[in-house]
């Protein structure tokens, strides 16, 4: 059996989750509502607050699709209750960022500034001027809005400058040596 497939889903209080006859499964919960559509080999069977997933076979696509929409089916269950965070941090000499409303600035040393706007759903914080935390319900577009917004300027190597996640540890190399 699949470890992470045979775990079973908590459904907190105020957690609905609904599973239509195609296998839509709808999560609502304070934070919002999420939808995913999940295999139709997979079965789904709520007994009070508990979910779990089973497969009809153990054949090898069987066995990853288990995993999978038991990952996905629990992301969105703690996102309609927690939410998800990814904070980065800007390293330089003069880079800033500034959050109005669903707007994002970012200054990094370009001739212009580099101005995002938040898809719904997702929201940008900036404790200061060089940190950055993006928040929403959803963990794969928290997660590719940060993905992005780290690409604007990727740390380099030699001196660290750039946009980073706020735990990544960057590999330095050297530089140059003199004779």
């Amino acid at each position: 059996m699949s470890r992470i497939g045979k775990l079973p889903i908590t459904v907190p209080a105020g957690v609905t989750v609904t599973v239509d006859e195609n296998n839509f499964v709808t999560v609502k919960g304070p934070k919002g509502t999420l939808t995913q559509q999940v295999n139709p080999d997979i079965k789904l069977k709520q007994e009070g607050n508990v979910l779990t997933l089973e497969r009809p076979t153990d054949s090898k696509p069987h066995k990853a699709m288990h995993g999978l929409y038991r990952a996905l089916v629990n992301n969105m269950v703690v996102g309609v209750t927690d939410g998800f965070t990814k904070t980065l941090e800007m390293v330089g000499t003069g880079y800033r960022a500034s959050a109005e409303g669903k707007t994002l600035t970012i200054n990094i040393g370009f001739s212009h500034p580099v101005v995002l706007e938040a898809p719904e759903g997702i929201t940008y914080e900036t404790p200061n001027q060089t940190t950055i935390v993006v928040k929403g319900s959803n963990k794969q577009q928290v997660g590719n809005l940060a993905a992005d917004i780290r690409a604007i300027r990727k740390p380099e190597p030699y001196l660290g400058k750039g946009i980073k996640y706020q735990n990544e540890h960057i590999r330095r190399k050297e530089g140059k040596t003199g004779k």
